[in-house]
């Protein structure tokens, strides 16, 4: 009976402890999958060219690791909008998840949205 509760004990403590694969880690971002990704959303702007009648609009970009966007971009309003948020949305959550897994720091500054954004030849342009 001694022998019972020993091995029933030994049982009980071995299945307390969890046993996990150290070699498992989540995906690293890398900053050039960052940089891929920037130049994917840049290419996509670029690809659409403004007019003094259609305008100009801007969103946040990056992510700092205080929190908040580290720029932001100037694009066309003849972009598909939902497909620009969604590639916005997707680079921000990776550039977090960047920030995250190097313990990024930064100077926790907000940078301030464009005030008034023009048309210039094609191309929608920050002026202040």
């Amino acid at each position: 009976m001694k022998w019972f509760f020993k091995i029933l004990a030994l049982s009980l403590i071995l299945q307390s402890f969890q046993f996990s694969d150290t070699n498992e880690s989540p995906d690293l971002i890398t900053s050039a999958q960052l940089e891929t990704k920037k130049l994917e959303i840049q290419n996509y702007i670029n690809s659409f060219s403004c007019s003094e009648s259609g305008g100009c609009n801007y969103i946040a970009f990056g992510s700092k690791p205080c929190g908040g966007p580290k720029t932001f971009l100037v694009f066309s309003n003849s972009v598909n909008l939902v497909h620009l948020q969604e590639m916005v949305k997707n680079y921000n959550e990776m550039d977090n998840l960047h920030n995250i897994q190097t313990n990024a720091i930064s100077d926790c500054s907000v940078p301030l949205p464009p005030t008034e954004i023009k048309c210039v030849n094609g191309i929608c342009t920050i002026i202040n």
